[in-house]
């Protein structure tokens, strides 16, 4: 008998992944959790039936998450991290020897732990010493911080459901507030290719230029989400993504990666004329 997990991106477009076996399948507080392993895609994360990642693209979303801000910023010492309990943002943080703490701020203590049991390809750095875990919602969370953070990555599930808070206005001033006088922002800003996703994006976005005096898109090509096309947000106090970009340093680094190059960040902010055409208006 054939087993598929099929995910709707539209009531008449889904994508479906053959699955050969359940690995996982358990109902937290906040929501479904279930991890399958797939035949060509590896293990796949799946949370109240929307996927998040699966094994074969995953390093792909979690290092443009965090090479991007990383590459521009010169010192990042203390980082916030919202959501991301399967740890894929710890491990591409985790090899930047400057940063002296990072805060993992995930509201549901059953997605670290089933990540840890079943997925430790992504959760593998999360016992690095310098990762403080804080059970709670991130909205909450920052309202307590005050020019602390260096960096802040935001990432959220979809805007709604145990997410949406993480996209209101008064969460990207508290972020504003939580971050240094030198402080960038980057968070997840959903695909823009159907209508009612690029709706979201575009309504986060607004609500972040509204909230920092640099603010801008980037993208990457993720082939399990939905259209393959996927924005990022990044805003600043201080520094812009492609002005302040320090290639050689980051160079030096000499970190691993399969997706994020130097070369590929700048490419990656010029973005196809349809987004700018959705977001024209809010810039």
């Amino acid at each position: 008998m054939d087993l598929w997990f099929s995910e709707m991106h539209t009531d008449n477009v889904k994508l479906s992944i053959r699955i050969d076996k359940q690995l996982y399948s358990g109902q937290s507080d906040f929501q479904r959790i279930d991890v399958f392993e797939s035949y060509d895609l590896g293990k796949v994360l799946v949370l109240d039936g929307f996927l998040m990642f699966t094994e074969k693209d995953e390093f792909i979303y979690h290092e443009m998450m965090v090479h991007v801000p990383m590459a521009v910023h010169p010192d990042v010492k203390k980082v916030l991290v919202i959501g991301a309990g399967d740890g894929g943002v710890i491990r591409e943080l985790s090899g930047y020897k400057n940063i002296e703490r990072i805060d993992l701020v995930e509201i549901d203590p059953m997605v670290v732990e089933v990540c840890k049991k079943y997925i430790p390809q992504t959760s593998l750095k999360m016992e690095d010493p310098r990762v403080h875990i804080y059970y709670e919602d991130g909205l909450r969370f920052t309202r307590r911080k005050d020019d602390y953070y260096d960096l802040i990555i935001v990432d959220s599930t979809d805007p709604f459901g145990p997410g949406e808070s993480l996209f209101t206005k008064e969460f990207y001033g508290n972020s504003y507030k939580a971050l240094k006088e030198d402080g960038i922002m980057v968070n997840q800003h959903e695909s823009p290719f159907y209508p009612q996703d690029a709706l979201a994006c575009k309504r986060a976005h607004k609500r972040i230029v509204d909230s920092f005096p640099i603010a801008r898109i980037y993208q990457a090509h993720i082939p399990t989400y939905p259209s393959g096309h996927w924005l990022f947000g990044f805003a600043s106090k201080t520094y812009h993504p492609l002005k302040d970009l320090n290639e050689e340093r980051w160079n030096e680094r000499k970190l691993e990666t399969k997706y994020y190059t130097t070369k590929l960040h700048l490419g990656a902010f010029y973005l196809p004329k349809y987004v700018e055409e959705i977001m024209k208006d809010v810039e």
